[in-house]
């Protein structure tokens, strides 16, 4: 079937931007976010729908200015993940477009009876909202991500790519930072609470560096890594111990910008070899056992 533009109902506003990806449940819905409001549209077996008595809803929540570097927009910088299955807390989570961003967890079917909105939230739907830090100290202008938040289970990850410097053009900035403008840093674990519906910060680190790729968790191994630069030794994947925060991995590519990931995703072959999507394209990395 063909579908004219004009046969697409209207779920954005005319002052609304979306650019992020989608999440989708198992059960039809769809978790969009522009920069002002978070969506979930309900797939019906034959049309998508934006109607309550489908289960769809709208959200507000919190956005900010736009960073001068790495992030588009005053909104979420996240794709929508998912968190909760089953009969437990399910739940939607992103970081806001706030200045120094909240992680925003929103209820993702119906909103628990006698649940009582949070202080400082702009929706009802938002089940909780925790303010990070990404462990710096003092706190900078922006803290803001350009990542989807990371989750494992009721745990959430979140990296921080604000900086106060960058290049009007975007694909020079993403080249530049670190080696030319000076690289964001910290990062943060969270918990979620079922029992009490709430976040709860696990640790942070204000010496990590993640400049752009898109950080992945190995739930088997229980490290999570991120790419970063460091006037030191250049470029690298460095691996995050989940529970703890300590460093356990790293693979360094010193100053090529060939280490530089630039919104790739870090990924890892069955057999633990590394899958590294640079700037100059993919690269396998074996590792000594």
């Amino acid at each position: 079937m063909r579908v004219e533009h004009g046969d697409i109902p209207p779920y954005f506003g005319a002052d609304e931007v979306v650019s992020n990806a989608m999440a989708v449940d198992e059960k039809g819905g769809i978790y969009a976010a522009s920069d002002k409001i978070m969506r979930k549209i309900v797939w019906t077996g034959s049309t998508l729908s934006a109607d309550a008595a489908d289960g769809a809803w709208a959200a507000p929540y919190d956005f900010g200015r736009q960073p001068p570097a790495v992030k588009f927009g005053i909104g979420t910088g996240s794709t929508p993940t998912l968190m909760g299955y089953g009969k437990d807390d399910r739940l939607v989570v992103l970081t806001d477009g706030a200045d120094r961003m909240k992680l925003v967890a929103f209820w993702r079917d119906t909103i628990p009876e006698g649940f009582q909105p949070k202080p400082g939230t702009k929706s009802n739907r938002i089940a909780d909202q925790i303010a990070v830090t990404a462990g710096l100290n003092p706190q900078p202008e922006f803290i803001q991500s350009e990542q989807s938040v990371v989750v494992d289970g009721y745990g959430a990850f979140v990296v921080n790519n604000a900086r106060p410097e960058g290049a009007l053009d975007r694909l020079v900035d993403v080249l530049a930072g670190g080696p030319v403008f000076a690289p964001p840093s910290g990062i943060e674990r969270f918990q979620w609470n079922p029992s009490d519906h709430r976040w709860t910060s696990v640790w942070s680190r204000a010496d990590v560096v993640s400049t752009s790729m898109v950080p992945t968790e190995s739930s088997k191994s229980g490290i999570v890594f991120v790419n970063g630069y460091t006037r030191a030794d250049g470029w690298e994947v460095t691996g995050l111990d989940w529970k703890s925060g300590k460093t356990v991995h790293r693979t360094i590519f010193g100053q090529s910008n060939l280490g530089n990931g630039a919104y790739a995703m870090v990924q890892f072959f069955p057999n633990g070899d590394l899958l590294f999507n640079s700037v100059g394209g993919p690269l396998r990395v074996k590792f000594n056992s």
